[in-house]
């Protein structure tokens, strides 16, 4: 299985999603961010636009800051007209892809088969995949979360997934820009039964879903949290540098 070992996550990782967020002013952010960490001691990305991709890879040359893409195809080339692939994202300084967000899932009605399918796109490509799990409001208040992102574990991972290639992060949807978050007890649950269900164990699970500043540090705190793939709060350096303070000091 093909895995470029420089881009091998380290057990802590503080991931910056952008979503469909950001232009070439908004560099200034990853510049800013790049100044106040040049060595972290933690893993930190940023998952921009593809669009910005190549100019932050120059904005953030020299640092350690990594950059993701947001979604690839399974394909690695082909006639795929607005579809992006891995080995684009890997041309353009992508180390990471993220993967079956639920966004994705709900959006543009991805399946797990799918995601797994771009995971081993990714890996061809030798980039990391970050592969996203998470139960709705309805299927968590029905008592079946553990059901629901058991089965997206099951076939989101393809056959192959470590820890040098592999990034898990449980996202509930209902929390997802909500401003909500669930109990520590909740997220502890979560995180100890896709620990017990990973194929290896030194996977990183990363929590998401309105994680801010505030709430960043309780959050570390959590057994079987590794860090965090953050939303809106990673569009501004102060904040998504405060987040990765927390995660250097957990």
């Amino acid at each position: 299985m093909p895995t470029n070992p420089a881009a091998s996550p380290p057990r802590k990782l503080a991931a910056g999603n952008w979503k469909m967020n950001g232009l070439s002013a908004q560099l200034a952010e990853a510049r800013a961010l790049a100044d106040a960490f040049p060595a972290p001691g933690v893993g930190v990305l940023l998952c921009p636009p593809a669009t910005l991709l190549a100019t932050m890879a120059q904005a953030t040359a020299g640092s350690a800051i990594g950059l993701g893409g947001q979604d690839c195809h399974e394909a690695e080339k082909g006639a795929h007209t607005g579809d992006i692939s891995a080995a684009m994202l890997a041309d353009a300084g992508a180390s990471h892809v993220i993967l079956g967000h639920s966004e994705r899932r709900a959006d543009h009605g991805e399946t797990s088969e799918q995601v797994a399918a771009k995971l081993r796109a990714a890996w061809g490509a030798e980039l990391v995949g970050i592969v996203c799990l998470g139960e709705t409001a309805e299927e968590r208040a029905a008592g079946r979360t553990l059901g629901v992102v058991g089965a997206q574990l099951a076939g989101s991972l393809a056959e192959g997934a470590t820890a040098a290639n592999t990034v898990i992060a449980y996202e509930p949807v209902w929390a997802i820009g909500s401003g909500q978050t669930p109990t520590a007890e909740q997220i502890a649950e979560v995180h100890g039964f896709l620990r017990a269900q990973s194929p290896d164990p030194a996977i990183s699970l990363l929590y998401g879903g309105s994680v801010n500043p505030g709430n960043a540090a309780a959050i570390f705190a959590i057994p079987g949290v590794d860090g965090a793939l953050v939303g809106g709060a990673s569009l501004k350096a102060v904040d998504f540098g405060a987040i990765v303070t927390a995660l250097q000091t957990a």
